[in-house]
């Protein structure tokens, strides 16, 4: 898979995917408004975006997804229908749709959070008109027959991302090249897996600068498990959690399941947990419950 920026696709850039093998690209269009992508800093337009889309087909990499965003600077309803509607024209088979992140680790959401203007951000709708676009999105894709399978992704029938399904169920994988991260599972007693990243910049990787390992213990592994498994529709089975960290984790979260059960956020089917659809939403508050210090408390 590839992840590519809608305008940055040189013709050698293609014979270089085409070489590698790539079968899959993921495009970051976040709006076919070209003025709601320009407030962000996109350097493309919607035309820009339909034409990466035709020679990608042409060359035979037909396997697409188109990366959105709700709650862009200007972004209304009616522009976010637009966008909507230009996805699912294009007949892509996977889709991701992601909310605006409103935080002090980008410039837009330091200067939203400060009230301010630069970077279009007294323009950004606020958190009930996103959450809106976003209900909108899981609606009109799934009529399409884009199906959300996780918080932020819709497939069609056989589409879904193999490779961020790894993530998500921590399964091992591998990767390859400039800020590439892999996994492997570890069958010690102090460790469950090992994470690790190659240099994020060029010339150090050319250098060959040792990988970045990070070991993670059975504990975080178990907090992973609930808390990306439930990203996933399906959600997370408790006989699976039991089976592979003992019954007691189950039980240590059973007071907490029950309480989001109540509260709506959470619901279950035989052995499975999993978000509703208020839940997505408020998916973040819900992970924080499953992290041991919030367990314990």
């Amino acid at each position: 898979m590839s992840v590519i920026a809608p305008g940055t696709l040189a013709p050698e850039v293609l014979q270089t995917l085409l070489r590698c093998g790539v079968n899959r690209v993921s495009l970051g269009v976040q709006s076919f408004v070209d003025a709601e992508a320009a407030a962000v800093g996109r350097l493309h337009k919607r035309s820009t975006v339909l034409d990466d889309i035709a020679r990608l087909r042409a060359a035979g990499i037909t396997n697409l997804n188109i990366d959105l965003i709700a709650g862009l600077p200007h972004q209304t309803a009616e522009s976010w229908q637009q966008s909507l509607a230009e996805t699912l024209a294009t007949g892509v088979p996977h889709v991701s749709v992601y909310m605006l992140e409103v935080d002090e680790d980008s410039r837009l959401g330091r200067e939203v959070m400060a009230g301010g203007t630069r970077y279009h951000a007294h323009f950004v709708p606020d958190e009930d008109a996103t959450a809106d676009f976003y209900l909108a999105a899981c609606d009109q894709l799934d009529a399409a027959g884009v199906a959300q399978y996780e918080i932020s992704n819709f497939a069609r029938a056989g589409s879904e991302s193999r490779h961020n399904l790894k993530y998500w169920t921590r399964l091992p994988y591998l990767g390859f090249g400039v800020d590439a991260h892999s996994m492997l599972a570890s069958s010690t007693a102090e460790v469950a897996a090992v994470r690790s990243a190659t240099a994020d910049v060029l010339e150090k990787y050319v250098a060959g600068t040792p990988r970045q390992r990070t070991f993670i213990s059975h504990a975080a592994a178990l907090e992973e498990s609930f808390f990306l498994g439930l990203r996933l529709n399906r959600g997370v089975s408790l006989a699976g959690i039991a089976a592979t960290f003992g019954r007691p984790a189950v039980d240590d979260v059973s007071c907490i399941v029950a309480e989001l059960v109540a509260d709506g956020l959470l619901q279950t089917d035989g052995d499975f947990i999993r978000l509703t659809p208020r839940g997505r939403l408020l998916s973040n508050e819900i992970f924080q419950r499953f992290l041991a210090p919030a367990r314990n408390t």
